[in-house]
């Protein structure tokens, strides 16, 4: 157990920090891009089309991989410096009631405007309020609903489960623990091989449990992020870990790199490779492996290049959180009303990305942060402070 926890509990991860700003960040600017391709999503652009899904392609196997990755190593160091029986009731209501404040007000112009959009509601949104709380029987969509926010569900379910599993996770570790991290140490290369149950899910669940983020009967979706969020749990403490992520960090990106065109080959000519018997399966093995070099390659050079801390990374640790809850909502909204305005797409897009962005920075800077009964409704404590253990977060 010893060679297992050799990080001081004191040890703030300020590259794991930067990580998670930067994640959130980039999913962010991926559901303003979801605004533009054509897949399916709450509202779309008059100028939708393929042109950026090969970088959104790129994206999307590892974005949110990673954020769960990161909740997993937070929640560690936060059970670890205060253990489960204080930390989960704070834990629990700073996910829970901006969960809940979002699915009864922030998200609701989501749903509005999306049925709107469809033709499925005329009328207010004060006339669409009753029948959004009241389950909306005929829409296409299930409301009230979490949209975006579904992934805040997802880390208190996970940072409920975890504590009533506590004492079997200190066995795990216990017994096998230092086997893990004997074979890292002698060959971290191995560390490659955690990609190994994503692929099986990839294989044998992904096909059977679609990805719906209803939490009940999305087995496969909770399987894949359970999954990761267990390994930042193990790989928290664990400096083999992490000293292998460095040792194989050129072989990680090379991988990832080599993947990440082979996706976008594939995607490019996907109506010659979907003829090819079995393709499917193998591209999802192939998304899988690579977000899991991806992943490693990321961790690696945080460690490297980003494992420092300036009042900048400390504003943006506790601003994430709130911008997070807040910029999908600003997305559909200005997405819908640039919807029929003949603007081009440069033009359009500008509007969007400067109102998201402005409006989820003035709404955090002068609003969300000053008022102290506003503060829990975005997961953030009733008054600032400097002092948090861990990698940790609202989001942990």
């Amino acid at each position: 157990m010893s060679a297992l926890i050799s990080v001081p509990q004191s040890t703030r991860r300020h590259d794991l920090d930067w990580l998670r700003v930067l994640a959130f960040g980039a999913l962010i600017f991926y559901h303003i891009g979801m605004f533009y391709v054509t897949w399916g999503w709450h509202v779309k652009s008059d100028h939708a089309s393929p042109f950026l899904e090969p970088a959104m392609l790129l994206l999307n196997p590892w974005r949110l991989a990673l954020l769960f990755f990161i909740s997993g190593v937070a929640l560690r160091f936060a059970a670890d410096a205060r253990g489960f029986k204080a930390l989960l009731p704070e834990r629990s209501a700073r996910l829970f009631v901006p969960l809940a404040f979002g699915m009864l007000v922030l998200v609701v112009p989501q749903a509005y405007f999306e049925l709107c959009y469809k033709g499925e509601f005329r009328g207010s949104i004060v006339d669409f309020y009753p029948r959004y709380l009241g389950f909306g029987e005929g829409f296409s969509i299930i409301t009230p609903t979490w949209n975006h926010l579904w992934y805040v569900a997802y880390v208190l379910v996970y940072t409920l489960l975890l504590a009533g599993l506590a004492p079997l996770l200190k066995t795990v570790e216990g017994n096998f623990g230092c086997t893990v991290t004997g074979w890292l140490r002698r060959h971290p290369a191995t560390i490659l091989l955690i990609a190994a149950p994503f692929a099986f899910y990839a294989l044998v669940l992904n096909p059977l449990f679609p990805t719906t983020h209803a939490l009940v009967g999305d087995w496969a979706t909770h399987a894949n992020y359970l999954t990761v969020l267990l390994v930042g749990w193990f790989a928290a403490r664990n400096e083999t870990f992490w000293s292998a992520v460095d040792r194989v960090l050129p072989v990680a990106g090379a991988i990832a790199l080599a993947l990440g065109v082979t996706i976008i080959v594939a995607r490019l000519n996907l109506d010659e490779f979907r003829r090819i018997d079995g393709f499917w399966p193998v591209f999802g093995v192939v998304r899988t492996i690579y977000a899991w070099t991806v992943i490693t390659t990321l961790l690696g050079l945080a460690r490297r290049f980003l494992n420092w801390t300036s009042p900048a990374l400390k504003y943006m640790t506790e601003a994430v959180f709130p911008w997070y809850i807040l910029h999908q909502s600003i997305i559909v909204v200005v997405g819908y009303a640039m919807i029929g305005s003949g603007l081009p797409v440069w033009g359009e897009a500008t509007i969007i990305v400067v109102a998201t962005v402005g409006g989820c920075l003035i709404l955090h800077e002068y609003v969300i942060r000053r008022v102290w009964w506003l503060r829990p409704l975005f997961g953030l404590k009733r008054t600032s402070t400097g002092r948090r253990a861990g990698a940790a977060g609202a989001m942990a």
